[in-house]
């Protein structure tokens, strides 16, 4: 059978399983099985066992626990209640108001994590529920939290950019630092989006009953604080050289419980329900990894991204004419695999191509980065699309029409870095 005819089958399956109310998981899992038995006479097991310990082994997914676990902390103490009437003053004359907050926390939880899924499962516990309870526009609200979450990998330290660094002998720490100003760009961005649609649709954004003197907005700062400082314990301890990415997520966890004594939050029924949060959370997200890794090996074993790549390669484009086909081939690739094997399938075949055409490397990992942002928030295997479909309810397909918007603001940065490439690049140029 042609490997588009098998394409065609595995996405047909995917979609069969998830509409039939499968856990994403399973239905990961059921597919990239379904592909190893009809169409491969491998090992199917013991892949399945060497998928499972590659891609939960990782420093990020071993981080990830503990980042969960302070974001459930956060949720269920007062702390998190406190930070929405801390920041209420303060956000009560801007358009779009406590929407800002997905973003604001999303860029700072992304430069602790390093982690998308980190990043958008801890900032939308909190988050989710206090904009459904103020009466904010739910589909702005999990579309600005989905887009936002993906700063995690953009955001230094990102384990992303450091397997992009490895596979093509790029310098990592030129990475962390090219990846800066781009993220804060689609930060900047995403807050402009919000405040433009408010703008023009108030009802998005309900207003507060009053407005706020400067008296107010400082008497609220104590209400900040604990977040504040706590993000700050966090990211010190990691780029003090304290503490690794998972000993900071501890850090978190021990600070945010403090927080919650102090705030008079905490007791044994909260300290129970964050740890079982916590743990039903984390298992969700990692079956959701292992199925999305199975079925990454599967469809690397049936060639399907190498005769992508290849089909990409042999046409003899001009470098701009390049970009735009690599970015249609990327945003088909994040339909169907995970980013970690959309870097280790294409990186090794089209690197040479991206140097032949004269792009920098460090430039094109934080491309390439983006193009992971981008199938994030790309269904059926948008990752962060599951981690809030956990936190909501809703369905996969719904969130992403959520999220449709950023996915696009998210194509117009990535067009910005192609167009002006010194985003990217004037930071590690200063290194020089």
């Amino acid at each position: 059978m042609e490997l588009a005819s098998i394409s065609l089958t595995l996405g047909a399956l995917l979609v069969f399983f998830m509409g039939g109310t499968v856990w994403i998981g399973l239905s990961l899992f059921l597919v990239g099985f379904g592909g190893f038995i009809c169409f491969t006479d491998l090992p199917f097991g013991s892949i399945m066992a060497t998928a499972a310990w590659n891609n939960t082994s990782g420093s990020a997914m071993l981080a990830l626990p503990m980042f969960v676990w302070m974001g459930e902390i956060l949720f269920r103490s007062r702390i998190s209640e406190n930070l929405f009437k801390g920041l209420t003053p303060w956000m009560d004359r801007i358009p779009g108001r406590l929407l800002h907050v997905n973003i604001l926390a999303c860029t700072f939880f992304a430069a602790v994590s390093g982690s998308s899924a980190a990043t958008t499962a801890t900032v939308g516990k909190i988050t989710v529920p206090e904009l459904a309870k103020r009466g904010y526009d739910k589909s702005l609200a999990v579309g600005s939290l989905a887009g936002a979450g993906t700063l995690g990998f953009m955001i230094p330290p990102s384990m992303m950019m450091l397997v992009y660094g490895i596979i093509g002998n790029v310098s990592i720490g030129k990475l962390f630092i090219a990846g800066i100003i781009p993220g804060l760009l689609l930060a900047a961005v995403f807050s402009l989006y919000i405040m433009g649609r408010c703008t023009m649709s108030p009802h998005l954004a309900p207003a507060g009953a009053e407005h706020h003197s400067w008296l107010q907005r400082l008497q609220a700062i104590p209400e900040i604080l604990p977040v504040v400082i706590l993000i700050f314990l966090v990211l010190g301890s990691l780029y003090a050289g304290w503490a690794t990415p998972n000993e900071a997520g501890v850090v978190g966890v021990v600070g945010s419980i403090l927080f919650a004594f102090m705030t008079r939050s905490m007791n044994w029924q909260v300290f129970r329900d964050s740890l079982m949060g916590a743990v039903k959370t984390t298992s969700m997200i990692m079956l959701i990894v292992l199925g999305a890794s199975y079925l990454s090996v599967v469809v690397g074993y049936l060639g399907i991204t190498r005769q992508l790549t290849l089909f990409v390669s042999e046409m003899g484009l001009s470098p701009y004419m390049l970009i735009i086909i690599l970015t249609a081939l990327y945003i088909v690739l994040g339909c169907l695999v995970d980013g970690f094997s959309m870097i280790v399938m294409t990186t090794p075949i089209v690197l040479p191509l991206i140097t032949a055409a004269g792009f920098d490397t460090v430039w094109f990992g934080i491309y390439l980065v983006l193009m992971i942002e981008l199938a994030q928030i790309t269904p059926p295997v948008g990752f962060n699309l599951f981690v809030i479909s956990s936190l909501n309810s809703d369905d996969v397909f719904t969130i992403a029409k959520d999220t449709a918007p950023f996915f696009l603001l998210m194509a117009f940065s990535t067009m910005l870095v192609t167009i002006f490439p010194q985003i990217v690049l004037y930071l590690p140029n200063m290194m020089r």
